[in-house]
Order: structure tokens, then C-alpha cells, then sequence
């Protein structure tokens, strides 16, 4: 009887351990909290300078954003807006699909592709006031790198600390249930 009861003791620690292992495992694909993006970063949203027209492209192409993200669109005297890709090219603002003029407005990006913003003060658009989101599609928001899931600096870094604290958190309790297991056979 004595080697059944150790037998079992052996058993429920191997499946701790094998159960323990496959959390593990599986927790880079928790999903990821939505981060926060400042359009422009220190800058804003703002009229760029004559010689620096592709400003916000650049900016937007430096970040990588997720189905969830928000993006946050400071500015003085001026708006934004979201336009088709035809509105977009032409600088036409006639009929924008979202509008804010309160200069502090934040944009959460709801599904994958493209976002076209444009100013929506004259001549702004025209002067290189205008950026193309990007956001990715599921398979493409896996890292190679093993990084913060592909996002840059200019996301919130207490969202970013928020997330890896909780992944930590996880590992460790599962670590001492392991532990604890252990000893109780």
C-alpha cells in the first residue's frame, strides 16, 4: 500500500510539474494590454516644417499598433480627422469619418489596416499635416525579437511595466503552487 500512496505522490507532482511547464509556456500569448501613442510624440499635432512634410509617417512607422491602442492627437487651434484613402491622397476633409476639434483627442484604433488622418484646418493637410496608421493583424503582431510585442518607446510606459508586473506575478505564483505541491507529497 505504501508504494500505491508513493506512486500517486509521484504522479501528482509530474502532472504539476507538466501542467505548471504548459502555463508557463503559454503565457506570451496573453493578450496584451492596449497601450497609448502620443501622435507626434513631444511635438504633437501640429503643422510640420517646410523641409519635414513626411513627420507623422515617419512617427507612425517607427510604432507598432494593435487592434486596442489608442492614439492621443494634442493640438492648439487646429482638429483631426479620419478620411478614406481617396480623402487622404486629395487632402478632402469634406467627409471625414470622425471628427474632434478639442485638442486633446484620443483615437482608439478598432480593427486592423489602415487609418488615414488628416488636419482639418485649411491648408494643414497640404503643408504634410496628415499620417497613415498601420495597425497589425494578429499574425503580425507575434515579435521575433522577444520584445514588448513590437511596441516602441513612445507607447505609455506604465502600460508597459503594468503588463510585464502582471506576467511576473503569474509566473511566480504558479512557481510557489509548484513548490507547494511539491512538499505536500
Amino acid at each position: 500500500m505504501a508504494a500505491t500512496t508513493n506512486d500517486f505522490s509521484k504522479n501528482s507532482v509530474n502532472l504539476t510539474l507538466l501542467l505548471l511547464a504548459i502555463i508557463i509556456s503559454s503565457i506570451h500569448h496573453l493578450p496584451v494590454h492596449s497601450l497609448e501613442f502620443q501622435v507626434g510624440g513631444n511635438r504633437g499635432w501640429v503643422v510640420p516644417p517646410a523641409n519635414d512634410s513626411k513627420i507623422y509617417n515617419d512617427w507612425a512607422s517607427e510604432n507598432r499598433f494593435q487592434v486596442g491602442d489608442t492614439i492621443r492627437f494634442k493640438y492648439k487651434k487646429d482638429s483631426v480627422m479620419e478620411v478614406t484613402d481617396k480623402e487622404y491622397k486629395k487632402c478632402n476633409s469634406t467627409h471625414p469619418i470622425f471628427f474632434s476639434n478639442t485638442g486633446n483627442t484620443a483615437f482608439r484604433l478598432d480593427h486592423p489596416g489602415p487609418f488615414y488622418f488628416i488636419s482639418g484646418a485649411s491648408g494643414h493637410c497640404e503643408k504634410g499635416q496628415r499620417m497613415i496608421i498601420k495597425v497589425m493583424y494578429h499574425e503580425e503582431s507575434s515579435p521575433s525579437t522577444g520584445d514588448d510585442h513590437g511596441h516602441k518607446s513612445s507607447a505609455s510606459p506604465a502600460a508597459v511595466l503594468a503588463l510585464a508586473v502582471s506576467k511576473l506575478a503569474i509566473v511566480q505564483f504558479l512557481l510557489l503552487l509548484c513548490t507547494t505541491a511539491s512538499y505536500l507529497y
